[in-house]
């Protein structure tokens, strides 16, 4: 049997996993880290009892960032960046690549890789003191351009990566990046609502949504669309789908099973 993660917490209520990094003091992110989150989010994959994730961190900060002191250095030894950049790699796709929706809820300071994983996220809410911020140019790197342009504008995005300054909630609501900015006592509580919500539905519906929004990112728009449609035409010969259908016309609440 595995040992417990150690920088991590996971609670699972009324089929939403609430994930907690729990690194004090700022959740930095280690070798640990990035191991037990890759394997957290490898289960909940495949979890029966889980159909929404919401990932957040503990204390006053989502995640301060990847943890510097284990960065290979220039005289490192041989293979040492490719096999540290190949991990850190690994944690943001198990994000994107699980097969349940995401919700991030940034409760506190999210810096560098720590804004990285939750721009991985599939909704993203943020706390109203809390800031996205991609430091590597204050330290001579100059990682995380990909996944910020997903979610910011170009010009914000090159005003970001540039800078390295904060982006508060209440501005990453403007600049569209976040869903909702909320009062920190309020976020947590919200982020498991939308869970709740996303449950609901259909499970090899939502799952199919996330796996368009994956596949047709980069697709024209004609090649997309005959995508979504291939799903929806698998999908229409599920037993959860025709449950829905007869749940609709009989004024009932559906019962799914997951096939």
């Amino acid at each position: 049997m595995s040992p417990p993660p150690a920088t991590l917490r996971l609670e699972v209520a009324e089929m939403v996993a609430t994930l907690t990094l729990d690194r004090p003091p700022v959740n930095a992110i280690d070798r640990a880290m990035k191991e037990e989150v890759i394997a957290a989010f490898d289960a909940l994959h495949d979890r029966e009892d889980v159909r929404a994730i919401v990932l957040t961190g503990a204390g006053r900060a989502f995640s301060a960032g990847a943890d510097l002191k284990e960065r290979p250095g220039i005289a490192g030894e041989p293979g040492a960046y490719p096999r540290h950049n190949r991990l850190t790699r690994a944690v943001f796709e198990a994000i994107m690549d699980c097969g349940k929706p995401v919700i991030a809820a940034v409760n506190g300071a999210a810096i560098g890789a720590g804004a990285v994983l939750a721009l991985s996220a599939d909704i993203i809410l943020v706390a109203e003191d809390a800031f996205l911020s991609m430091t590597e140019v204050d330290v001579g790197l100059a990682g995380g351009v990909r996944h910020v342009r997903r979610h910011f504008g170009e010009s914000d995005a090159r005003l970001m990566i540039y800078t390295a300054r904060r982006i508060p909630g209440p501005e990453l609501l403007r600049m569209n990046v976040a869903s909702l900015c909320l009062p920190r006592d309020a976020l947590l509580a919200e982020a498991q609502r939308i869970g709740r919500e996303i449950a609901g539905k259909v499970p090899l519906a939502v799952q199919a949504a996330k796996r368009s929004f994956q596949v047709t990112e980069y697709l024209p728009l004609h090649e997309g669309y005959v995508f979504e449609q291939g799903q929806t035409a698998a999908l229409s010969r599920t037993e959860d789908t025709q449950e829905a259908w007869r749940a609709f016309a009989e004024k009932r609440k559906p019962v799914f099973r997951g096939r």
